[in-house]
């Protein structure tokens, strides 16, 4: 079976500026719709509160699965279907440490994402919500 290299909505876009996309006219329909299901996969496993509440932890720093049940309150069992479910999703990567795993943001970008979120959301609602 032949693998179909990734196509991201970034293929899609010729720029990017602060307030303004410019689509690439040369990308198919089909390319287009491999790269808006990616992105939508993407924020579907932000679209819940325990793995996002996650994530914002691990864009701050490396935790350990213990170290995210007592952040966020959780049961391990819990905690580790999140971890699983971000990591399948190549959102989080994980290192071994004697007995003892490491979960991280995989990609700079991600935790970039959630901070602009975060920013948005302060000055959207003042922090309210």
């Amino acid at each position: 079976m032949q693998q179909i290299a990734p196509f991201t909505l970034m293929d899609l876009v010729l720029a990017a500026g602060e307030d303004r996309l410019v689509l690439n006219p040369f990308s198919t329909p089909r390319e287009q719709q491999r790269a808006v299901s990616s992105a939508a996969g993407v924020f579907k496993a932000l679209g819940h509160e325990g793995r996002l509440r996650i994530l914002c932890h691990l864009a701050v720093r490396e935790c350990s699965v213990s170290e995210l049940e007592n952040l966020i309150d959780a049961r391990q069992s819990v905690v580790s279907q999140h971890l699983a479910r971000l990591k399948a999703d190549q959102l989080v990567l994980a290192r071994r440490e004697g007995h003892t795993i490491y979960y991280s943001i995989g990609d700079k970008r991600i935790a970039d994402l959630l901070r602009a979120f975060v920013v948005h959301q302060h000055q959207a609602f003042g922090g309210t919500r």
